[in-house]
């Protein structure tokens, strides 16, 4: 996990029907936080398995160079990765009960390219009703958050008359199949083909990860929205954003070679 309490000061606010919460890294704490951020990242890119299989096979030198090809080498694409790792991690961990059940950027097309379709989808499965529930999120990274980002997110989140994409929930299945965790592959196909998703059983997430200061940028975007669907704004702010992303991937390599 990315052990946010461990290096971050959270502050919540309660915004209408929404909810909103700023994780700020603290200055002292941001080497706890590129350590543990570097500890988890490479389990985005490569399962455990496939890295496993390469050091009994190949050795230390072969499995680090398997992570580090996997890594991206443009500054733009590691911060959208981040980003999207960040929300994801933060929706296994904190999001009460959702979870996101498949790292989806095992699957890019290539290091430097951006994945398209939702940025991440969390899973709830209702116990009472055996319905999935999904948390919709859109996840931006940028050295400077702005309201044009925020409006491109929202965006992002009402398209599909605010629902998961209909492409993003197929690509979950197949690769839920893939992974042989038949039961939630079928309950995925369930929704989407069988029963269709209400908007009651949809949450939106608009995870930020910024240099500056995302506090009055996310309490606006969710006071302006007007729709029918529950919000959650976060952000983590990270003063030398840039910095701190090449301090990441830098640790992500050093640690897979030292390994």
């Amino acid at each position: 996990m990315a052990q946010f309490n461990n290096w971050c000061l959270s502050v919540d606010l309660q915004i209408g029907n929404h909810f909103r919460r700023v994780m700020t890294g603290q200055a002292a704490s941001l080497p706890d936080g590129v350590e543990a951020t570097a500890a988890i990242v490479p389990e985005h890119y490569a399962s455990e398995e496939q890295v496993a299989r390469a050091l009994v096979r190949l050795g230390k030198p072969a499995a680090a160079a398997l992570i580090e090809g996997k890594l991206p080498t443009t500054k733009a694409i590691r911060s959208g990765d981040l980003g999207e790792i960040y929300a994801t991690e933060w929706i296994d961990a904190h999001s009460g009960g959702y979870h996101s059940p498949i790292k989806r950027l095992r699957w890019k097309d290539h290091r430097n390219m951006a994945m398209r379709g939702d940025d991440v989808i969390g899973i709830l499965l209702d116990p009472q009703t055996q319905r999935l529930h999904f948390l919709k999120t859109e996840a931006k990274s940028r050295v400077a958050l702005t309201a044009r980002v925020l409006t491109e997110a929202r965006a992002g989140l009402d398209k599909d008359g605010g629902l998961p994409s209909a492409h993003a929930l197929s690509f979950m299945s197949a690769r839920l199949l893939e992974l042989d965790h038949l039961p939630l592959a079928d309950a995925i196909d369930d929704a989407l083909l069988k029963h269709g998703i209400p908007p009651q059983n949809v949450r939106h997430l608009l995870f930020t990860f910024s240099g500056n200061a995302p506090d009055a940028l996310l309490a606006a975007s969710l006071q302006a929205y007007a729709g029918p669907i529950s919000q959650w704004g976060v952000g983590l702010h990270v003063e030398g954003h840039a910095a701190f992303i090449g301090a990441v991937y830098d640790r992500v390599i050093a640690d897979a070679n030292n390994a």
